[in-house]
């Protein structure tokens, strides 16, 4: 049986090393740019949110009826203050 160098081996432990290390590494990249990928999805979700919100008041201050639908229920809403101009 052929022994095998100490060379070989240190050899052998550092091309292990390195694949580990590669390995953790494009792990962790990865995780990363998950991590920025959900940070822009919540961040839109959020613009569209606000936005949807900015037009329902744009809409509400006319004094009109807005109608809102969500799954199965409708809802028409009116600023407060038109009610109190047509009620004085």
């Amino acid at each position: 049986m052929k022994k095998i160098s100490n060379k070989t081996i240190i050899l052998a432990l550092a091309i292990l090393l390195i694949l580990a290390i590669s390995y953790i590494g494009v792990g962790k990249y990865n995780q990363r740019q998950m991590q920025k990928q959900v940070l822009v999805y919540q961040q839109g979700l959020q613009a569209g949110y606000q936005q949807a919100i900015i037009q329902i008041m744009q809409q509400a201050v006319t004094c009109q009826q807005v109608p809102l639908f969500a799954q199965n229920q409708t809802m028409n809403i009116v600023a407060v203050e038109c009610l109190q101009k047509s009620e004085g």
